[in-house]
């Protein structure tokens, strides 16, 4: 008998060490900070769903697919398609996008100090050439761009440009820590200094750098993708070099199969652009430990209770 009640404990513990595993979710986060915050409002509605979290590592994309399709990794909602397609080839079916955070949220490109940009009549990236030395600050007789850190989606579309536009031979890029090398932009910028570097929306850097006053977008004329309309620009038209991106969750298939309460969560779940942006801006004016961001994404929960009610029903 006693035996009996011993081997019941047993199974019973099993059962419940079980059921304790299959709600755990391991999440991933981009290792941009511009991303943290929607990463966090995910995080905190999965477990309202029930599901224990782990904290959110942050990594590089170049990681997360792989450790994604190994299943060593369950998620992550800082997937940008189409920038990270390539990853998803590579992954051979076993993460999937799913969903969407902000559609064709993510924009990206080249912009420069829009004063350079009149003084020189700067239109296009190709038209730095001529005046390389404005932006040269090591000597080099290059110009220095801020550009992306190894391992990011961006740096492989910016390493195809160089290639095709033949940039390297007139361009440095600057492929240290972003958030470093861009605070250090905005520092050359109040010094009266020339800059020129890469970003996306939403992101921090076009809030402390006012679009269309501070800095202008300018054109990069890719073979592979399209000239379009954009506003604060150097012309009303131009090809910024990458398309509009979807930022999307992106999963193990094999997790989303067995978790179809994740899968319809992830599929319901948005974020206006202008709240990311707006959360972003706190970052940059200091409130960006941990602690903060946890509390941003608490108080946007709680501003917009009955949209987040509706993504857990």
């Amino acid at each position: 008998m006693k035996y009996l009640k011993h081997l019941v404990t047993i199974i019973t513990a099993i059962t419940i060490s079980s059921v304790i595993s299959a709600n755990e979710i391991k999440m991933a986060k981009a290792n941009w900070d511009t991303g943290y915050f929607q990463a966090e409002v995910y995080k905190q509605g999965l477990e309202k769903l029930g599901y224990k979290v782990t904290e959110p590592q942050a990594m590089k994309p170049s990681v997360f697919y792989v450790a994604a399709a190994q299943g060593d990794l369950d998620l992550w909602v800082n997937g940008w398609f189409g920038t990270h397609d390539t990853y998803l080839k590579e992954a051979k079916g076993k993460v999937k996008p799913v969903g969407y955070v902000m559609k064709k949220g993510g924009l990206q490109g080249y912009l420069i100090d829009k004063k350079t940009a009149d003084k020189f009549k700067i239109k296009s990236v190709m038209d730095i050439k001529k005046h390389a030395k404005e932006f040269d600050s090591n000597g080099d007789g290059k110009a220095d761009m801020v550009a992306c850190p190894p391992g990011w989606g961006c740096e492989k579309q910016i390493t195809k440009h160089f290639n095709e536009l033949g940039l390297g031979d007139f361009i440095n890029p600057v492929k240290a820590d972003y958030s470093a090398s861009m605070a250090d932009a905005i520092s050359k910028y109040k010094n009266n200094q020339s800059i020129l570097f890469y970003t996306w929306t939403p992101n921090w850097t076009v809030g402390a750098l006012e679009l269309g006053k501070d800095v202008v977008w300018i054109d990069v004329p890719f073979s592979e993708t399209k000239t379009v309309a954009v506003p604060n620009a150097t012309k009303s038209k131009i090809n910024l070099g990458f398309g509009a991106d979807d930022i999307r969750p992106a999963a193990n298939a094999d997790f989303l199969k067995a978790n179809p309460k994740v899968a319809k969560f992830l599929k319901k779940a948005s974020i206006p652009l202008s709240d990311v942006a707006a959360q972003n801006m706190k970052m940059n004016k200091g409130e960006k430990s941990e602690r903060a961001i946890r509390k941003h994404a608490s108080e946007w929960i709680k501003n917009n209770q009955s949209t987040f009610n509706s993504w857990l029903n």
